[in-house]
């Protein structure tokens, strides 16, 4: 069964894409792995922290494909390792979100297994101009072609 679209109306032109984003959010994981926060850090930059106790930087890749941010967790194999007990999650993830048009990742850094995420808002523009109406006529322009002979 088809979807009711929510960008249908006529007085609505060109928000498509928006269909298209809630469209990747509805199948985006629902998963709560790993935590995470979003912060405002200022008038126009924003912070995304995910809890990744027991990930390196070398277990952790961010990629950036169109308007999503994709972060994915995978740790190396420790078949040497031997745990009495292991309580601390060490399952692979993909977290990914949907970026506006014109946020920009501004850089990535980890810290005590917190992994943060820093981006930048761009700064709104307000644009007012007038539009020219062109005048066009509804019958063609024909060009007159004098055909008339002189006969001597």
């Amino acid at each position: 069964m088809p979807r009711a679209s929510s960008f249908n109306h006529p007085l609505m032109l060109g928000f498509g894409r928006f269909e298209q984003i809630l469209d990747q959010l509805s199948k985006s994981s629902n998963e709560g792995y790993p935590p995470y926060n979003i912060e405002q850090m200022g008038d126009n930059e924003i912070r995304i922290t995910l809890a990744v106790a027991g990930f390196t930087e070398d277990d952790l890749q961010i990629t950036l494909e169109q308007n999503q941010l994709i972060i994915h967790g995978k740790q190396r194999d420790e078949s040497d390792r031997v745990f009495l007990h292991r309580g601390i999650a060490a399952r692979q993830f993909q977290r990914k979100f949907i970026l506006a048009e014109g946020l920009k990742v501004t850089g990535a850094d980890i810290e005590n297994g917190l992994l943060h995420i820093d981006l930048q808002l761009p700064t709104p523009k307000t644009e007012s101009r007038e539009i020219k109406i062109r005048k066009k006529s509804s019958k063609k322009e024909m060009k007159t072609v004098n055909t008339t002979e002189f006969i001597d």
